[in-house]
């Protein structure tokens, strides 16, 4: 019995205009990120587990795809784990290597390598797919691309004003006004940890946090006293959930809660020059607003952190997001080297675009002129000006088979080609060619040169 053709769930099959759609936002976000100097590289689809597990903490951890061992290796699973019930460690036993989870860990092992190769600040960007064994639902994909941009190396705060002036130039470019880049600072929420007296529950409280958006308040305070975080720390945080005010009324407030904190003065003061030199620099469409809920479960960030919010209207989780990490190279053994980047969301920034009609009616490079197909010397005769057509630029196909002139019509229309060159005894007689507009339905016979000319218009 034949086995009914489907896909894993969380991974799709992308159509040739879907393709066409997803080439333009790569474009798109390729050439700014080249405009601002960063540099391309790649890194494997799978590493070593042991270079992601533990990087991640413990809710994305599970959520890294394991690769099982094969041959001879199967026999070293730990078998003793498995009767003492410690399936994580038997689990590990059988397994090495993991797909990447994201892009940023595998970028610190690749700067801890070939550290003496490289220049220091590093800026690169990196184009790949990455996957997550997360539950699929809309913008929620197990494999998908992220679109990563990094700078390794620098200290500096203008490093985060460059990130959120790319994002900026970015969503100018494709057209999506609207957009939100909400900021916030770890060190201002390792400041209120410390506040509410979570200071040795940091993950937790983070990790918990930053789900406000997704299970609201009561189910963010419902999981803090399931981690341990008491009710009056969770009393004293309540008002952060629904601070309200512009960005400098909500860094005076911030101000008032933390002013004895002195990691959370230096978060506020982060905030505070990188908010300054937005407003001196000005932005073409996106809105810098400071979320003070704004977590990022990551364990590996220690600065400033990004969230880009699609416009008011549509309904998607983030497009973007990144931040600050002073240290995660040291886990590769490489101190003392301070990192920021950010990354775009191209599945769900396809996904906005096609809820507002964003894509321009050009962005797919069809074949513009269908040549007919009558039998072996027609063929010919149209082949030698499809070569000269390609070498200009224009594409160009011959319909493959002889087949009637209805049929070869119909399959132009169905393929949106927009010219159709008719090629008969006629025209070889006289070193022609009909060109047929699809659109208006209008014919001439033209020469070589003016075909081409007009093919190109």
């Amino acid at each position: 019995m034949a086995t009914k053709p489907r896909i894993a769930k969380g991974t799709r099959d992308f159509s040739a205009q879907q393709i066409a759609k997803r080439e333009y936002i790569f474009g798109t976000i390729k050439s700014n990120f080249k405009a601002f100097g960063f540099a391309p590289i790649e890194t494997p689809s799978f590493e070593l587990s042991e270079t992601l597990l533990g990087k991640y903490g413990e809710e994305g951890d599970r959520l890294i795809f394991k690769i099982l061992n094969s041959g001879e290796k199967v026999k070293k699973a730990d078998l003793q784990a498995l009767e003492e019930g410690n399936l994580a460690r038997f689990s590990n036993s059988l397994s090495e290597k993991a797909l990447r989870y994201d892009l940023t860990v595998p970028f610190a092992r690749y700067v801890v390598q070939y550290q003496n190769e490289i220049t220091f600040p590093f800026k690169r960007y990196q184009i790949q797919p990455v996957w997550r064994a997360d539950r699929p639902q809309r913008g929620r994909f197990q494999e998908f691309y992220q679109c990563d941009a990094d700078v390794v190396g620098s200290n500096s705060l203008w490093q985060e004003v460059e990130f959120i002036q790319l994002y900026d130039a970015v969503f100018h470019d494709l057209k999506l006004d609207g957009v939100t880049i909400k900021m916030n600072n770890r060190k201002i929420l390792a400041a209120i940890a410390e506040r509410i007296g979570a200071q040795d529950k940091l993950i937790d409280f983070t990790v918990a946090l930053d789900k406000l958006d997704k299970i609201g308040p009561d189910k963010v305070k419902e999981e803090m006293l399931q981690k341990g975080i008491s009710s009056e720390g969770i009393t004293t945080l309540e008002p952060l959930f629904n601070m309200t005010g512009n960005f400098d009324a909500q860094l005076n407030a911030l101000k008032l809660l933390l002013e004895t904190s002195e990691v959370g003065s230096a978060g506020i003061s982060e905030l505070e020059f990188i908010s300054n030199a937005i407003n001196d620099l000005g932005l073409k469409t996106a809105t810098l607003k400071l979320d003070v809920t704004l977590a990022r479960g990551l364990n590996y960030y220690t600065g400033a952190i990004f969230e880009v919010s699609a416009p008011s209207g549509v309904q998607m989780g983030s497009i973007g997001g990144g931040g600050r990490y002073d240290d995660l190279t040291s886990i590769f053994g490489l101190k003392g080297i301070s990192g920021v980047g950010i990354s775009f969301g191209l599945d769900r920034i396809a996904l906005v675009m096609e809820e507002l009609d964003l894509f321009p009616e050009n962005h797919q490079q069809n074949t513009t002129v269908l040549f007919t197909n009558f039998g072996l010397n027609e063929s010919l005769y149209a082949y030698k000006a499809i070569q000269d057509l390609r070498a200009n630029g224009i594409v160009a196909e011959l319909y493959p088979d002889a087949s009637k002139l209805k049929k070869q019509i119909t399959y132009a229309n169905k393929c949106n080609i927009p010219f159709v060159v008719l090629v008969g005894d006629k025209e070889m007689g006289s070193n022609s060619f009909t060109l047929k507009d699809m659109t208006t339905g209008t014919q001439e016979v033209v020469d070589l040169q003016s075909l081409k000319s007009k093919l190109k218009k």
